[in-house]
């Protein structure tokens, strides 16, 4: 069976999913990936086969333009601002382009990047089967516990359910203007979509997260057809970083880092540079992105190694804490390294990763209007001293070398797959049913 992949072109969902559509490849299956050409270096560096669509739309470049106004933003404002400026203008090229690129290339079945919204209503209307992957946080539909975009804690009272399903309210409110680009082409195609439904579009054959089941809030009432599974990462298949290695000593190592999106408030950054200053018994490398000019940082600790990007997994494996903006990738990896956090989230999934650092006792969280150099330095320090957060966080290292995250993605997508595949075998030209 030829397997398409269809993912955001950002690299926080690149790597999980080049990582995933490799390990399918190393066992026998055709893969191809589609995007815009912007993807392309990513998934080049995985030694995958790239489709490209979209070239007139955009060009190599656009990515960086059209989110970066996004590192310089916080808070609800990040989501609100993609779902508004970005998302939905996206979602028009992939409708128009991704049916001839999917007939052109022969592919039988689709592994389709949850948070790429919609793109799913292009194998409904084809009869490819599909199923998708949450490469960021999953979010809660049922209330049960807070949609990942917020850090509410984790509680069962009326009170706490009734804020879950307000936050629910909400993230429909933020999502409605790529609902609004979806909508004509299902009806166009026609579609019968129940848009009262926010799961209707999703895969009935299989939901797959990154997220190990241990790292979750425990309650949600996910479906059968709902899989656990643990960090899509292997270690391999990304651009080589060069880093000065010569320069690290034997202090105790504290790797910081805002991904590689919603990183651009400078603020941040002096604060972590002031907070790492404070302890000279450590050594500290800050991680800045492209988003951030290190000149307009002030003075370097002399702790301090500043570089625009790193050897995050390399780095995470010498650490003793990490300082993370929770993006899910990075907290995934420090977990896997058994390395304790203290995250300051941002945007995105990340308020929901936060929670879950504090609720499962890995690392701490504080919130961007709360930082200070205060706060921070002792946050860092509690974390270090204590040794139940190494304790806690290298549980959750055995958990996904147990799990085998990548493994358990690639048995059930190759599983539905072929039973979708031997239903339909006789009925060629059937639909694939999403009622």
């Amino acid at each position: 069976m030829k397997i398409g992949f269809v993912s955001l072109p950002l690299t926080g969902h690149l790597n999980p999913m080049t990582a995933l559509a490799r390990k399918l490849e190393s066992r026998g299956d055709e893969v191809v990936f589609i995007g815009v050409p912007d993807a392309e270096p990513a998934v080049r560096a995985a030694n995958l086969n790239f489709v490209p669509f979209g070239e007139k739309a955009y060009p190599a470049g656009s990515v960086a333009k059209d989110w970066g106004p996004v590192a310089k933003l916080h808070g609800e404002e990040v989501v609100r601002y993609s779902c508004r400026e970005i998302s939905p203008r996206l979602l028009e090229v992939a409708l128009e382009h991704l049916p001839e690129k999917l007939a052109e290339t022969g592919v039988e079945a689709l592994v389709i990047d949850t948070i790429h919204t919609f793109v799913e209503l292009v194998p409904m209307s084809m009869g490819i089967p599909y199923v998708h992957i949450w490469n960021i946080l999953h979010i809660d539909l049922s209330g049960a516990t807070p949609a990942c975009l917020f850090s509410s804690p984790h509680e069962t009272t009326p009170e706490a359910l009734a804020r879950n399903l307000e936050g629910l309210k909400t993230t429909g409110e933020i999502f409605a203007p790529i609902v609004a680009v979806a909508k004509p082409y299902a009806e166009k195609m026609g579609l019968q979509i129940d848009w009262n439904d926010p799961t209707a579009t999703t895969s009935k054959l299989a939901v797959i997260t990154q997220t190990p089941r241990e790292f979750d809030f425990p309650g949600s009432p996910w479906p059968a057809h709902f899989h656990y599974a643990g960090p899509l990462h292997d270690n391999e298949g990304r651009e080589p970083v060069p880093f000065p290695w010569d320069k690290l000593t034997d202090k105790p190592l504290v790797y910081a880092s805002l991904g590689t999106l919603v990183n651009g408030l400078d603020h941040v950054y002096k604060t972590i540079l002031g907070a790492v200053g404070r302890l000279p018994g450590i050594q500290a490398v800050l991680s800045v992105g492209k988003n951030v000019n290190p000149d307009d940082l002030g003075p370097i600790p002399s702790n301090t190694i500043v570089v625009r990007s790193a050897p995050q997994i390399e780095l995470l494996k010498r650490a003793a804490l990490c300082i993370t903006h929770a993006g899910l990738n990075t907290a995934l990896e420090a977990l896997a390294q058994g390395v304790p956090m203290v995250a300051i989230p941002i945007g995105y999934d990340q308020p929901g990763v936060a929670a879950r650092i504090a609720y499962h006792g890995v690392g701490e969280f504080m919130e961007v209007q709360d930082l200070t150099v205060e706060h921070l330095s002792e946050l860092i320090q509690s974390v270090l001293e204590d040794p139940d957060y190494r304790s806690n966080a290298i549980y959750f290292q055995e958990v996904i070398e147990e799990t085998r995250g990548l493994d358990v993605a690639a048995d059930v997508i190759e599983r539905v797959f072929e039973e979708y595949q031997t239903e339909n075998s006789a009925n060629d030209g059937i639909e694939f049913s999403h009622a």
